[in-house]
Parts: structure tokens; sequence; C-alpha cells
């Protein structure tokens, strides 16, 4: 005898006891993210134009071009938020998800701590795309250098969106079921 699926009494819709596919579309949004993570960081995230002549910068130029202009405190803030924060996030949801697969030795404890932190330090990814915004305003409001933003930036925003979806898209009940469907 079929199960029979339940129904919101107010919309009618499908109610589930979890998000349906959610391990599915976490993968696919981790691995995406993560082939993701190559293009953000090796294309130019921005291209000044100083007397005609562009000058690309890569994430992780900009930071060793901080450290010259002695910003150091500017270039780390960088730095995490733009390779640490991201590949961090990816390696938690991996760990997250390859335990949960194959049953790792990590406790549900362990689990749900790792999810919270991926969750907490998920917001500050989209500090460097703010930053690179204003600097793109206030450079061309002050005709001071031409600034674009590069191929880079567009990969890395959506690096950012896909680690949020995925983090989003991950179902915590999971983490205390006994076994996984």
């Amino acid at each position: 005898m079929p199960v029979e699926q339940a129904t919101c009494p107010r919309c009618h819709m499908p109610v589930h006891s979890r998000l349906p596919n959610s391990l599915q579309r976490c993968w696919a949004f981790v691995i995406t993210a993560t082939i993701g993570l190559f293009p953000a960081n090796l294309l130019p995230i921005t291209v000044l134009t100083t007397r005609g002549a562009p000058q690309y910068e890569t994430i992780m130029s900009g930071v060793a071009s901080l450290i010259k202009d002695d910003m150091v405190g500017i270039a780390i803030v960088v730095f995490v938020a733009s390779i640490v924060v991201p590949v961090m996030k990816l390696i938690g949801l991996a760990v997250i998800l390859l335990s949960l697969h194959f049953r790792f030795n990590l406790t549900n404890k362990q689990r749900i701590v790792i999810y919270r932190i991926i969750d907490i330090i998920g917001k500050w990814s989209m500090l460097d795309l703010f930053v690179l915004s204003i600097m793109i305003a206030v450079f061309e409001r002050n005709n001071l250098v031409g600034v674009e933003a590069g191929a880079g930036a567009t990969a890395f925003g959506a690096v950012v969106l896909l680690t949020l979806f995925a983090a989003k898209s991950f179902d915590t009940r999971l983490i205390w079921d006994k076994e996984i469907e």
C-alpha cells in the first residue's frame, strides 16, 4: 500500500519531512563552485586603466600589491574573504557530505558545528565584491583611474552565490537521521 503524501491544509502543496534531493543538490552546488574557483582566482578581478594602459589584477596580485604598499591589514582581510572563506566553506561542506555518504568517524555534533561555522562565515565572502564596487564607484567619480570589474569578479560572484546556495540547500536534519535514503 503506497504511503499517502501529506499536503498543507492551507495551500494544498506537498509537505516533505526532509528537503527532496538535498544531498544531490548540495553536491551539485559544491562541485560547480569548486570548478568556478579556478576562473575566479586566475582571471583578472579588476582592470585598472591609467594613461590608456590597462593593468589586470587577480585576487592574489591585488593582495601582493596591498602588501607592497604597506597595507598588510587590508591584504589579510582581502585574502581571508576572497580565498580562505570560499575554500573553507567548500571543504567543510564536502567533509559533511562525505561523512554522511561514507559514515566517517564524525559525531553529529561535529557535523552541525562545521555547518554552523559555514553558515556564519558565508556572508563574509561578499565583502570582496562590496569593496570592489565601492572602489569602482570612487575611482570613476573622481576620474582618477579607469576601473572595471574583470571576468574574475563575475566568476567570484558566482562562486559566492553557489556556496551560499549549497549551504542553504543542505537539509541539516539529515545529520541526525540514522539512515540516508
